[in-house]
């Protein structure tokens, strides 16, 4: 399912152009964008404007922010949000649906669980400090709503996702946090996760698509990733977008000349 159709650059006056980030020269020559599969990948070198594309495109969305209560609120996006005003989006299906990831944000979210969690099981000390003495039943009835909160979010995740290796808490959450008919904005996604995660995630997004009528938008590096089939890969360098064919791409070219003779690349060091 392609729930966004396209993005693309309103007009924009000479003072906004003078003023990161329309001083990106890709956001400079930003055609319009049109996502024609459910899957569209984002690639290209540090600074070439992925993540400043997707942050504004995100804001322009509403996407809901995993890193932050909500995306208006998000200081780091101040400066994108102009460029999110600029932009027209054509929709085949508005959705509220799915969420906004980026790699780093992910670490400040497993942290506000964890707050939770140590918040309700210490409302549980409590309720059964000041229960002391009474009766049983008074005391599950008054312990009832926070066991229910806590046995919510562990099922939702699957146990504690503080307490689990960094790669194995990421991939978890992708999996409880995937619904029916979302877009997926995702920056960066593999930094976590080990190769045999990345052919992981692969899978999900392939049954996100096939049977939940999902669409993602994913910036990446990942040449594991990037092997999806059907995907639409466009390349940000050269301070343009443009599509590119998987085989193509540097990214794919370089490791795999390397995996075929690290000596000659190590032998420079």
């Amino acid at each position: 399912m392609i729930h966004l159709q396209s993005a693309s650059l309103e007009k924009i006056s000479e003072l906004e152009t003078a003023q990161f980030p329309f001083t990106v020269p890709v956001v400079k020559s930003l055609p319009s964008i049109t996502f024609s599969a459910p899957v569209t990948f984002l690639v290209g070198e540090n600074g070439s404007g992925k993540s400043t594309f997707m942050e504004a495109l995100a804001s322009a969305a509403g996407s809901i922010a995993v890193g932050s209560d909500e995306l208006d609120r998000d200081p780091s996006l101040n400066s994108v949000k102009r460029l999110a005003k600029a932009f027209k989006l054509v929709w085949t299906k508005k959705t509220r649906k799915g969420f906004f990831l980026r790699a780093e944000d992910y670490f400040g979210y497993v942290k506000r669980l964890s707050l939770m969690r140590q918040e309700m099981e210490q409302d549980l000390r409590d309720v059964e400090n000041e229960y002391k003495g009474r009766s049983k039943m008074a005391l599950d009835l008054a312990r009832m709503p926070f066991q229910g909160q806590l046995a919510a979010l562990r099922q939702k995740y699957d146990g504690d996702l503080d307490e689990r290796s960094h790669g194995e808490s990421f991939f978890t959450f992708f999996k409880a946090r995937f619904v029916p008919d979302g877009l997926y904005l995702l920056d960066e996604p593999e930094a976590p996760l080990s190769p045999l995660r990345q052919l992981g995630l692969l899978s999900l997004l392939k049954e996100m698509v096939d049977q939940h009528r999902a669409q993602f938008i994913i910036a990446t590096h990942s040449p594991i990733l990037m092997a999806y089939p059907g995907a639409v890969i466009l390349s940000f360098d050269g301070g343009m977008v443009k599509p590119v064919q998987y085989d193509e791409l540097e990214h794919v070219t370089l490791t795999r000349d390397f995996l075929a003779n690290p000596e000659q690349f190590l032998r420079h060091l």
